[in-house]
């Protein structure tokens, strides 16, 4: 079992060695743009169309497609410059600055991508007042002033707070339909609690709790779904809509889900960062206090523990450092880089010099997370080596993002749930 973490004080950033890929950015918009007088009927197009707006690939490959995020400015727009989820090195910010055709207020930036890409993205735009392009502390004004897409009503709501993050899907990419409420279908009761959390400093923690409908099919003992960061999964995303819809389709069986809020990014940072008091919660006090309320098994090949990002590290951790109760990670995006610094990897190198445990592993990462995806194939390769021949392990064309992540959240219960157990 895995216990012992490195000094709490490691850095609280992922590393910064890596580099990204090259942003696939078009020389030329895959649309015709208008010329000075043409405006105002581009933008009554584009408010039928929406954006961004999507073409053939100007090299002909049926699997690719041009892409070009627009943006109206103003007599006041210096700069505009916009973020597709990963698609960009932070380093070189002006590589996502936005061109404007001249004698217009049309602002506009294409790239080629694979036709099964999807991702959040935002606009940041310099409207003066402000420092000037080029100076210092630029880069770090600019970004702090997202806007989302006006011409494009598809969003998600964002981390924390603020406005919705808007999002694109090109033609070939898993769509979001399992996510969305569907008229006959039986309603999950869901519900926040109070769960006494004394491994966690005392007090309580909150968590949302989803019961399944009812109905003649339930098996005994309820499978149980942890899922890390609920704050964001259920009042904001909305996950008993997906538990109901699978469930309804019989992908899924009837399931309990227990959503443990996060609390804020300082919390996050020190409770999911290999943390055995975390650990502990869910498995000592989290797990009891459900078995206390419904009938859910206690069976660890029927209970999963999930998470993205950090949580995917933490869920990871879980498993592995109490593996009679929880013998499925669901992953997306884990954070296995952690810690920056001498003890990078730190969780791999435990799995390399751990014997196998009774732990099954379903990890997916997205193409364009350069700083996650070297350690993540790093441990692809340790999870073979160690004995874990039933990990999976995916890599989809996206990003760090819940738009991807929820539909891999998706397809990973159906796998762990649906298939044979260990």
């Amino acid at each position: 079992m895995i216990t012992s973490v490195p000094p709490q004080d490691a850095p609280r950033r992922p590393p910064r060695t890596a580099r990204p890929d090259g942003v696939p950015r078009l020389r030329e918009p895959g649309c015709r743009l208008p010329a000075p007088g043409e405006t105002e009927e581009f933008w009554e197009a584009v408010r039928g169309s929406g954006t961004p707006l999507v073409a053939p690939d100007p090299q002909g490959s049926p699997d690719h497609r041009a892409v070009t995020f627009l943006w109206r400015g103003t007599p006041a727009t210096r700069a505009v410059q916009v973020l597709p989820n990963k698609l960009g090195d932070p380093r070189e910010p002006e590589g996502n600055l936005m061109e404007r055709v001249p004698g217009t207020d049309v602002w506009h930036w294409s790239l080629r991508l694979r036709h099964d890409w999807r991702g959040t993205y935002d606009f940041y735009v310099d409207e003066g007042g402000g420092p000037g392009p080029g100076t210092a502390g630029y880069w770090q004004w600019l970004r702090s002033r997202p806007r989302h897409d006006p011409f494009n009503d598809r969003t998600l709501p964002r981390r924390w707070s603020g406005t919705p993050v808007s999002y694109a899907e090109l033609p070939a990419a898993p769509g979001g339909q399992d996510w969305q409420p569907r008229p006959g279908v039986v309603r999950g009761r869901v519900a926040a609690h109070e769960v006494p959390a004394t491994k966690l400093g005392g007090g309580t923690r909150r968590v949302w709790l989803y019961e399944p409908p009812p109905g003649p099919g339930h098996p005994a003992e309820l499978p149980v779904l942890v899922l890390l960061d609920g704050e964001h999964w259920q009042p904001r995303l909305g996950l008993a809509h997906l538990l109901d819809n699978l469930i309804a389709d019989g992908r899924v069986p009837p399931l309990v889900a227990l959503l443990p809020e996060s609390v804020d990014a300082d919390t996050r940072w020190s409770e999911m960062t290999c943390r055995p008091e975390f650990a502990g919660f869910l498995a000592d006090e989290l797990l009891p206090w459900a078995a206390a309320r419904l009938p859910v098994t206690d069976d660890p090949a029927r209970t999963i523990v999930a998470g993205q990002s950090l949580g995917g590290l933490s869920a990871a951790h879980a498993a592995l450092s109490v593996p009679g109760r929880f013998g499925n990670v669901l992953a997306q995006s884990g954070s296995f880089w952690w810690p920056d610094g001498p003890q990078a990897q730190w969780l791999t190198e435990r799995i390399a010099r751990t014997p196998r445990l009774p732990v099954r592993f379903r990890l997916s990462f997205g193409e364009q997370e350069w700083v996650t995806l070297p350690a993540a194939r790093r441990l692809r390769q340790v999870l073979a080596a160690a004995g874990y021949g039933d990990a999976s392990y995916r890599e989809f064309n996206g990003g760090h993002d819940y738009l991807c992540w929820r539909t891999e959240l998706a397809d990973g219960l159906v796998d762990l749930l649906a298939a044979p157990t260990p």
